[in-house]
């Protein structure tokens, strides 16, 4: 494997490991392990546990405006806003580990935020407004469209952390689009 196919496998692996324990509590030790190779050469491919997790919000926020880009291709509007909630509940249910990178990211930023060590904060914040403009473009220049998307979103976001199961009263607000299936 190049060192390019170790570093795609050792962000893979980050967003893995981050996601189920957090930043503070998942070791290197543990992405080391997941993809096989020694700490030593983990961190040839990256300067600090910092970088590595870094570089997993970047791959776990491009995947997702990625998702959402391609589902509203050509579209605009409420057929825009349908695609993307439905394109982003697929992702979320077909990969887990991208819904719990985010929350986890979340948690990162605030904890690094209160420490005073905002330069994770900084460049989470740069990562997902990046997301933030594109979505805002995709449904016309429109503030209140992309915030009541993004409001929507979040609260995706936290009724799937809480494991509320398909068809729960609580899932009825929404677009049917961005209701989990089973």
């Amino acid at each position: 494997m190049s060192a390019e196919e170790r570093r795609e496998s050792v962000i893979r692996a980050a967003i893995t490991e981050f996601a189920r324990g957090g930043y503070s509590a998942t070791s290197t030790e543990a992405i080391a392990r997941r993809v096989g190779v020694s700490q030593p050469y983990l961190f040839r491919l990256f300067p600090s546990k910092q970088a590595m997790f870094l570089a997993a919000v970047e791959r776990c926020l491009t995947d997702t405006r990625k998702v959402f880009a391609e589902a509203a291709e050509g579209l605009g509007g409420e057929e825009a806003v349908r695609a993307m909630a439905a394109a982003y509940q697929r992702l979320i249910i077909e990969d887990p580990d991208k819904l719990q990178m985010q929350m986890q990211i979340y948690a990162a930023v605030a904890s690094a935020d209160a420490s005073g060590e905002r330069e994770v904060g900084d460049a989470v914040r740069a990562a997902w407004l990046e997301m933030w403009d594109e979505t805002h473009l995709t449904l016309g220049a429109d503030v209140k469209e992309t915030t009541t998307f993004w409001a929507f979103g979040m609260l995706i976001n936290t009724l799937a952390s809480l494991g509320f199961p398909p068809g729960h009263r609580v899932w009825s607000g929404l677009y049917g689009e961005a209701r989990p299936t089973g």
